[in-house]
């Protein structure tokens, strides 16, 4: 079963966030005189993977998104972020993904040129979200507002603390873990992903 189509226990992108996006593939598709096969293709999915993201039926990684995304020529936040005018959505942001533990992933805002996307992330004791590899050259800064972020990395475990902040790049296999007994509450600004 790929990671994809893997029941996640850990956390999963929202039903808001999942129709939303699906709608927003499927009309750029058919705007490109796309067939499904075509987008799949350029995306390096299955067409069974791709027709479930359009319908709203699947939990697709955050990488898988921006992957559909680039081959769409707009980036992630374009696809999840309320369009321009929704009551509300600038300050309310897109939660994008949740776990059962509380945890949670908010995407505030993005700009275009340069890419960058600020999030506001909260990860309940003992909650890890795993990452996956963004494009060659991508970085994310984190700052810690409250409880204690360690920084999964290939060069090992960074502990991020309350005020303090670390930048890393995320071209790389990643995860953010809550070790701590407190919740942690952290921005996260992407660029060039």
């Amino acid at each position: 079963m790929s990671r994809e189509n893997a029941p996640d226990v850990d956390g999963q992108a929202t039903q808001e966030f999942v129709t939303r996006i699906g709608t927003r593939i499927r009309t750029l598709r058919k705007h490109r005189g796309w067939g499904v096969q075509q987008l799949a293709d350029a995306a390096k999915l299955s067409r069974r993977m791709l027709t479930d993201i359009e319908l709203g039926q699947a939990n697709p990684s955050l990488a898988t998104v921006d992957r559909v995304a680039r081959a769409l020529g707009t980036d992630f936040a374009a696809l999840a972020l309320p369009q321009n005018g929704a009551p509300g959505t600038e300050a309310e942001g897109t939660l994008v993904w949740e776990a059962a533990d509380g945890s949670t992933a908010l995407l505030l805002a993005a700009t275009e040129n340069p890419r960058a996307e600020l999030w506001r992330w909260t990860l309940a004791p003992g909650g890890r979200y795993d990452a996956e590899p963004d494009r060659p050259g991508a970085q994310e800064i984190h700052h810690v507002l409250a409880g204690r972020l360690t920084l999964v990395l290939e060069t090992g475990p960074r502990v991020v603390g309350p005020g303090q902040s670390a930048t890393i790049p995320s071209d790389q296999q990643y995860a953010y873990l809550n070790e701590h007994t407190e919740p942690a509450f952290f921005m996260r600004v992407v660029s060039g992903a």
